[in-house]
């Protein structure tokens, strides 16, 4: 027998490394998945070092790994175009291996590249791809994973990940659209932070150097006062401020680790004026696309609810979504659950009521999720409309009241001159 060491993958995603005593590679390949593993590397140890085996995995995980920055991440866009490439690859009748190795090579992405690798060298020790792609959470998701796993069991891997690659475009374009509703105000109270900082670090101080003994004793109008206080503040204690501002930061995000926390502001964030509307229908776009496409690739509810609530984003969606899984593990429909929550509007809770009687649930919530596509895309569009001019009016009136507060004494000053010219044409 051989001594063989191995680098491996748990199912919780941590790195194992250890030693097997068997008779070949074959067989400790085995031995691992037998152990619930998933190995990335494989070794026979020898008096004189590290022997490969085969070579070829060795080398090209060397590779890998001299050419990732421990920075680099995967993103949505590149782990779509991925899946799109393979089941392109897939369907073209490629074995998934060799197209796996094909995509590997050609891949830019070091931290994909290094993950792409490790899957096929899993698939090639005997794994599924669902198992293999359940090594690396961090990549793939509950969703990716559960539907791999369900188009696997059907046969129907290609069309899987055709499905799999539109939804991960969908909600990538979902994402954007509401990042860049957001992006105006964020951008405009930046400017304005900035502009703001400016004026009281910069631009003040010198007009409180020329307004010190212009008005010959007379006191300074009182918001030109208060303006000179703020701006000293800014100017003396900026240090202060500064340490005050993170350590406000530091506690809000340790406060808001707590789940009774991010609960109350995730609660808020459905109920804001403006804002809300656009997130709560996002929140339902998500919900309805993620269980009309787990539910359509064969993932059963119970699974497709719990992945769905785990990726809902929202604390209270969750909680709505928690108690329908409750009620459909007790042979209750959804549909109830649904409208009685206060979250989902009634229209949502009918078309999946609609869809459960008639045996159509799948198409119903791809419906549902076209719908409020399309209502994210009005939404988004109507939020920038209204908060253009109302951002633009708050700089204005940040700039407009410095402005005024510079101007209060130049006016005190002129009236004083015209009193006192009167005064003399008077006698």
């Amino acid at each position: 027998m051989s001594q063989y060491a191995y680098i491996a993958v748990g199912p919780s995603g941590a790195e194992t490394r250890g030693t097997l005593e068997v008779n070949d590679l074959s067989e400790a390949l085995n031995r691992l998945r037998q152990m619930g593993l998933f190995p990335t590397k494989v070794f026979e140890s020898a008096r004189h070092g590290w022997i490969a085996a085969p070579r070829s995995h060795l080398l090209r995980e060397r590779a890998q790994w001299l050419r990732l920055p421990i920075w680099e991440k995967v993103k949505a866009a590149r782990l779509g175009i991925f899946t799109r490439q393979l089941a392109t690859l897939v369907e073209a009748g490629m074995p998934l291996l060799r197209s796996l190795q094909v995509l590997e090579e050609q891949e830019e992405n070091g931290a994909l590249r290094r993950v792409i690798g490790q899957v096929a060298t899993s698939i090639e020790g005997g794994s599924s791809l669902g198992e293999a792609l359940g090594a690396h959470p961090k990549v793939f998701n509950g969703l990716y994973i559960s539907m791999v796993k369900a188009g696997e069991i059907g046969g129907a891997l290609e069309t899987t990940l055709s499905r799999l690659a539109e939804f991960i475009e969908k909600t990538r374009k979902l994402k954007g659209k509401v990042k860049a509703a957001l992006f105006y105000p964020c951008a405009v109270m930046m400017v304005a932070a900035g502009v703001l900082g400016v004026l009281m670090g910069f631009v003040v101080p010198r007009f409180k150097l020329v307004f010190d003994g212009l008005l010959g004793g007379a006191p300074l109008p009182a918001f030109t006062r208060l303006i000179f206080g703020l701006s000293e503040g800014v100017v003396h204690h900026w240090v202060a401020l500064a340490g005050a501002l993170a350590l406000a930061v530091c506690a809000a995000w340790g406060i808001l680790r707590a789940r009774a926390a991010r609960f109350w502001l995730d609660s808020l964030k459905l109920s804001m004026p403006l804002l809300g509307p656009l997130l709560r229908k996002v929140a339902i776009s998500r919900f309805a696309g993620t269980l009309g496409t787990l539910v359509s690739n064969g993932v059963p509810i119970l699974q497709a609810l719990t992945i769905v609530k785990d990726t809902a984003g929202n604390l209270v969606i969750g909680s709505v979504l928690t108690a329908v899984r409750e009620n459909v593990k007790r042979g209750e429909p959804l549909a109830p659950t649904l409208k009685f929550s206060g979250v989902f509007p009634s229209m949502v809770a009918g078309m999946v009521d609609v869809g459960e009687q008639t045996g159509a649930l799948p198409e119903m919530l791809s419906k549902i999720a076209e719908t409020y596509d399309a209502e994210v895309d009005n939404a988004a569009t109507a939020l920038t409309s209204i908060l253009e001019p109302v951002m633009i009016v708050f700089l204005a009136a940040v700039v407009g009241s410095i402005v005024v507060a510079m101007y209060l004494p130049i006016i005190k000053v002129a009236e004083g001159v015209d009193l006192q010219m009167g005064t003399r044409d008077a006698e």
